[in-house]
């Protein structure tokens, strides 16, 4: 088998989007659809990888920092297909093999269609293979017209006979090149149609001038050559993904007690006999072990929850570790770098932020504990705050275990309560606490006898004046 390369057409502005993002970039299901393209493309284990940019082509290249291995090219401006896939000739001058050409807006694609692609062509010994589909309604397609096995031109809608317009078999727009007559065969394609640009379906007529075989292969399913051109389109693709999603995961043994509410991104893995809650979205790089809950209205990002975890009704957890049986919300915020240990408890309006919660610890409500690093078995009374940032850095608070947090106390950082200690309600610690200490700090209560009584004399008399 020879070697391959990918090429993926992602130049475009997209002008039905309506906007001025590159559309490749829009979302999907909660991913880029380029994502998933390029996810695709990964699975043929390629040679090389290769994006033409163009529509805010650093904005795109930055969004795929993620790829190292990626190389691109720059089309601008951008006159057609053909256009796009001649300024990539620099890249392959004197390599053999076949170039498997994709369009970024396509997501659907298998990895399976592909790979029979590649070796249909490799088979047949094409010159070009063309992916196809046999649709019910093909209009604004171009249309495959046939010899048998062998492709004698595609048509594009406006400039197909009567009898072509009764074709139902349409190009997708990928294609398996033979590389080595490819770059000469593109220099021939001429750009006198109405946009004055240069267009890969042209390259059948070339091909055939020449002697050169073009094959077809259509693919089972026609739904994976979708592409997206309108936010209609993007939203009905999303949806489908979605669905798709949602029958994997109860098939794999998780509840779904509303699935039309549910959204779970590609990455995301979760455990048997979860019960997932109606308003739930578990996205990025996210695993929720067996026998958790999520309730309603939660949303969990790129975090980690282990076996038997509950979340309480709208929480955001984003970038954290959640270990067994913790409990969390309602209305808790687990922010990043956050670790909350076995058996802790997170309670309602309590925020996390870059801070360890040791096993069996408890902030039950209205607490913000930020770069701080909690033990085991300790108690944060409401109204805490871990007071972190002095107006220049950020200070850590150390909570040994066992410690006693009394209501509405401020933790000012850099600061240490030992082990066993108590910190009375009301106070602004600024120091260390010893183990097994008592820490207080707050002005001592002076009640005046009388005080209240005599102010509304006072008020009296003043409203008769």
């Amino acid at each position: 088998m020879s070697t391959s390369h990918v090429l993926i057409l992602a130049a475009g502005k997209g002008t039905r989007m309506k906007s001025g993002r590159p559309k490749v970039l829009h979302q999907v299901a909660g991913a880029p659809m380029i994502d998933y393209v390029l996810t695709t493309a990964a699975s043929l284990g390629a040679a090389t990888r290769t994006v033409v940019v163009g529509h805010e082509a650093d904005l795109l290249r930055s969004a795929l920092a993620a790829y190292p291995d990626l190389r691109f090219v720059l089309q601008q401006p951008q006159l057609g297909t053909a256009h796009a896939v001649m300024q990539a000739e620099p890249l392959f001058a004197g390599v053999r093999g076949t170039l498997v050409l994709l369009s970024g807006d396509v997501p659907l694609l298998s990895a399976d269609t592909l790979r029979t692609l590649l070796a249909r062509h490799q088979e047949t010994g094409a010159a070009a293979t063309v992916l196809t589909a046999v649709v019910d309604n093909p209009f604004g397609y171009g249309r495959v017209v046939r010899d048998g096995d062998e492709v004698l031109r595609i048509v594009e809608q406006r400039d197909a006979t009567p009898g072509e317009r009764e074709i139902r078999e349409i190009n997708s727009g990928i294609y398996a090149f033979d590389l080595e007559p490819l770059f000469p065969a593109l220099g021939q394609v001429a750009s006198d149609n109405a946009q004055q640009e240069y267009y890969l379906p042209d390259l059948v007529a070339i091909y055939r001038r020449a002697g050169r075989r073009v094959a077809a292969y259509a693919v089972d399913r026609p739904e994976e050559i979708l592409g997206i051109n309108t936010r209609g389109e993007l939203a009905a693709m999303s949806e489908r993904v979605w669905q798709a999603r949602r029958v994997a995961l109860m098939a794999s043994g998780v509840t779904l007690e509303d699935p039309a509410t549910t959204y779970v991104g590609k990455d995301v893995v979760v455990g048997a006999d979860t019960v997932i809650r109606p308003g739930v979205s578990l996205l990025g790089r996210t695993t929720v072990g067996a026998r958790a809950v999520i309730h309603a209205g939660v949303r969990i990002v790129d975090s980690e929850l282990g076996d038997d975890v509950t979340v309480l009704d709208h929480c955001l957890v984003v970038g954290a570790r959640i270990a067994e049986g913790v409990a969390i919300g309602p209305f808790a915020h687990i922010r990043p770098e956050s670790e909350i240990c076995a058996g802790a408890r997170v309670g309602n309006f309590v925020e996390l932020k870059k801070t360890r919660l040791g096993a069996g610890s408890k902030a039950g409500h209205l607490a913000y504990l930020g770069d701080a690093t909690i033990g085991e078995k300790v108690n944060i009374g409401a109204g805490t705050i871990t007071c972190n940032y002095d107006g220049v850095n950020k200070n850590r608070t150390v909570i040994e275990d066992g410690v006693f947090i009394g209501s509405d106390t401020q933790l000012i950082a850099p600061v240490t309560i030992g082990r066993g200690a108590y910190v009375a309600a009301g106070s602004s610690i600024t120091k260390d606490v010893p183990a097994g200490a008592l820490g207080i700090a707050r002005g001592r209560q002076e009640n005046k006898e009388g005080w209240a009584t005599l102010k509304k004399v006072q008020q009296k008399a003043e409203k008769k004046t």
